[in-house]
C-alpha cells in the first residue's frame, strides 16, 4: 500500500516500504494558516519555483542507495498563455512498481492529448482546485472526469472554517459540489493499493499542518 499524505496546500508525503518523497514543500510563512514544513525523505520534487512551492531546504535528504519509486515529468505551464503569466509548471507521475499517482503541482493550462494520455490509468492524482493561480474547480472536475483516476484528491484552495489558503482562490466546496462520489476524511492520510475501483473518487483531506 502507498500512503498519501497532505501536509498543506500542494505539499504531500507519499510514503512506502520505508521510502519517502515530499512534493512542492512550501517556505515558513508562505501560505496563510499553516505551521513550517519539517519532514526527512529520499527525494523532494518541485512543480515550479515558487515559494509557497519550492522550500527545499525544509526536507532533509536521506542519503542511501536504492530507489523505490520512478518519476515521470510532464512539462507544463503555471497559467493559460504558455507560461507568460506565471511560468512553467511540471507534473509528476510517480510510480511505485503497483501504484501510479500524479501531483499537478500549480496547473494552469489545458492539457494536450499526449499529456492526457501519459496521465491515463492513475490511481490517484492530487490536483489543484482554487482557481486564480491554477485551473479552477469546473476546468479540474473537467480534467478528472476525463482522466478518470481511482481517487482525486484536491489541493491549493483556501478553506474559511479553518482559515488556510489565500484570500483569491476558491474553497473545496465549489469542486465537490461539481462531483458526484464524494467522501470527507477526518484526517490527513489516506492509503490507496493497485485495486482501487475505477473512479474518480474524491477524497477530501485535511491538511496536517494547520495553525492552531
Amino acid at each position: 500500500m502507498l500512503k498519501i499524505t497532505w501536509i498543506g496546500h500542494s505539499c504531500f508525503k507519499l510514503e512506502k516500504d520505508g521510502y519517502t518523497i515530499i512534493t512542492d514543500p512550501y517556505a515558513d510563512g508562505s501560505v496563510p494558516g499553516y505551521t513550517p514544513v519539517r519532514e526527512r525523505a529520499d527525494m523532494v520534487f518541485c512543480s515550479h519555483e515558487h515559494a509557497d512551492h519550492n522550500f527545499r531546504d525544509g526536507v532533509e535528504l536521506i542519503e542511501r542507495p536504492g530507489l523505490l519509486f520512478h518519476v515521470e515529468v510532464i512539462e507544463t505551464y503555471h497559467d493559460e498563455v504558455c507560461g507568460k503569466k506565471r511560468g512553467p509548471n511540471k507534473i509528476f507521475i510517480i510510480d511505485d512498481g503497483e501504484n501510479r499517482v500524479a501531483h499537478f503541482g500549480d496547473l494552469g493550462c489545458e492539457l494536450t492529448p499526449e499529456q492526457m494520455e501519459k496521465l491515463q490509468n492513475l490511481n490517484a492524482a492530487m490536483v489543484p482546485v482554487g482557481g486564480y493561480f491554477t485551473i479552477d474547480a469546473r476546468q479540474a472536475a473537467d480534467l478528472v472526469c476525463s482522466l478518470k483516476p481511482g481517487i482525486v484528491i484536491p489541493m491549493h484552495y483556501r478553506s474559511m472554517k479553518h482559515n488556510f489558503g489565500y484570500d483569491v482562490i476558491g474553497t473545496v466546496d465549489e469542486f465537490t459540489e461539481i462531483m458526484d462520489n464524494v467522501k470527507t476524511l477526518s484526517g490527513s492520510e489516506i492509503e490507496i493499493g493497485s485495486t482501487n475501483a475505477s473512479g474518480p473518487q474524491v477524497i477530501v483531506l485535511q491538511p496536517r499542518n494547520i495553525a492552531i
